[in-house]
């Protein structure tokens, strides 16, 4: 969009954004509750490092716009420049994920193995998946196999796991409130300067990748459902420490609260995401990860247009 119109702005440009915005929007949506699904009925590491490599790509944004800035700060056009440079590394990074996705993962045999079996329990969305990997689908079966291969409708384990997907909803409205909007628009003025909310953002994403890799050490792993829920809502007290802080706290503070924001983020949404799918067979474990990224992402939605409400009083 850029490149095509040389830099220019304008309604129309603006407009052609938000569509493609819009547009990655719903393709982040069926990528993220396709790939949740998907690996809900493998093992559970297997979701632990694909939530883990969401946050890699948000420490690899931060080092890549870090390294941009840097870079372009000075010369004219920087911005632009540092912007363009950076769509392009990235755009080569999703074709890579693309083709990995298409012709390796199918292919391995520990996949090959997990979709074979959810094929077995009744799943009828693995066929095409399994022929990507060589394999031919199962062939019917009879009513008495049939019956045992029936799962809960999507209502039913929404309303068992109705904990679990409130509890994905408030851990993302909660952080969405405050990352990015409030941490890029509202710090007010420090000697780290323009470089200050990009030190912010990637505090939050390291740390958000670190905590999702701590419920790996089992001990460290919450897995109580009512322990879950009181630690989720305790987040909302981050809300009155942000304020405080912005307005009276010096830099030293907010980068301490912003690790504590992406910390807390990252272990609970492993620790959601890998308890929830245990005791289902295959076919339940893959609807409940579609569900539970439904109120991720819903709790996201929330959350950004929650950050408005920083803007109370500002002269707006």
């Amino acid at each position: 969009m850029d490149l095509a119109t040389s830099g220019k702005g304008g309604l129309g440009t603006f407009v052609g954004i938000c569509i493609i915005s819009g547009v990655f929007g719903v393709a982040d949506a069926n990528v993220q509750g396709g790939m949740v699904g998907d690996l809900s009925y493998m093992r559970p590491e297997f979701i632990q490092s694909y939530v883990a490599g969401l946050a890699a790509s948000g420490v690899i944004t931060s080092a890549l716009r870090l390294i941009t800035k840097a870079a372009f700060e000075n010369s004219q056009g920087g911005l632009r420049k540092g912007a363009i440079l950076f769509f392009a590394i990235s755009s080569f990074f999703e074709f890579l994920c693309v083709l990995l996705y298409a012709y390796v993962f199918p292919k391995l045999p520990v996949v090959k193995y997990y979709r074979s079996k959810a094929a077995s329990e009744g799943s009828k969305t693995v066929a095409s998946d399994l022929a990507a990997g060589g394999i031919q689908a199962l062939p019917e079966t009879d009513d008495v196999e049939s019956k045992n291969q029936e799962r809960l409708s999507n209502k039913e384990l929404l309303l068992q796991n109705i904990d679990y997907a409130i509890d994905m909803f408030l851990i993302y409205a909660l952080t969405l409130s405050i990352f990015p909007g409030f941490l890029s628009e509202d710090t007010g003025k420090h000697s780290l300067g323009s470089w200050y909310a990009l030190v912010l953002i990637s505090m939050y994403n390291v740390w958000d990748l670190i905590g999702r890799y701590i419920p790996l050490i089992k001990p460290l792993k919450l897995e109580s459902r009512k322990a879950l829920t009181t630690v989720i809502i305790s987040r909302v007290l981050l809300v009155p420490a942000f304020y405080f802080t912005s307005k009276y706290g010096d830099q030293g503070w907010m980068i301490m609260l912003t690790s504590i924001l992406g910390l807390s983020n990252g272990y609970l949404t492993v620790c959601v995401l890998t308890s929830a799918p245990k005791g289902y067979k295959g076919p339940e474990q893959n609807a409940l990860g579609n569900l539970l990224v439904l109120f991720l992402l819903g709790g996201i939605f929330a959350g950004v247009t929650l950050d408005w409400l920083w803007l109370i009083g500002k002269g707006w």
